[in-house]
């Protein structure tokens, strides 16, 4: 027998819009994006593209699945996300000679550069945006709490 089902009511399409922490996440993860997209796009770089080379900005390069986990992404996306800025010679990937299967990621001295020129936009932008919220502080707080 097909299972029946009730249409949901307009009111419950309004508390969802209304109460839903994933929508409004989504909502504004989407519409920072965009801001940091058009702030960067000088550099020819993305928000995602700054925040991965951010991540790779460390004393030694990490493998592969650290940075994944950091950024919440799978090592598949990481991987398409990795070639456009290997292409403009932004970032090297080498094998791991402590596990051969592994791979390290680094900036080369170019990413360096770029990332250099980046932060002072990033941090300029950021602060306007922090200055719109009540408490900035707790929502990254809070942020963390969810993404665990």
């Amino acid at each position: 027998m097909p299972a029946v089902f009730k249409d949901v009511s307009f009111e419950t399409t309004l508390l969802v819009r209304d109460t839903c922490l994933c929508l409004a996440v989504q909502r504004a993860a989407r519409t920072l994006a965009r801001v940091f997209d058009e702030v960067l796009q000088p550099l020819d770089l993305t928000n995602g593209q700054f925040s991965l080379l951010m991540a790779l900005n460390r004393p030694s390069p990490p493998p592969m699945g650290p940075v994944a986990d950091l950024l919440a992404m799978d090592r598949t996306t990481l991987t398409a996300a990795l070639k456009p800025l290997q292409r403009r010679g932004l970032v090297k990937v080498t094998v791991d000679p402590k596990d051969r299967r592994g791979r390290l990621l680094a900036l080369t001295p170019a990413g360096r550069t770029l990332l250099a020129r980046a932060v002072p936009m990033w941090k300029r932008h950021h602060r306007t945006l922090e200055k719109r919220l009540a408490a900035p502080h707790t929502l990254r707080g809070d942020l963390a709490v969810l993404a665990r």
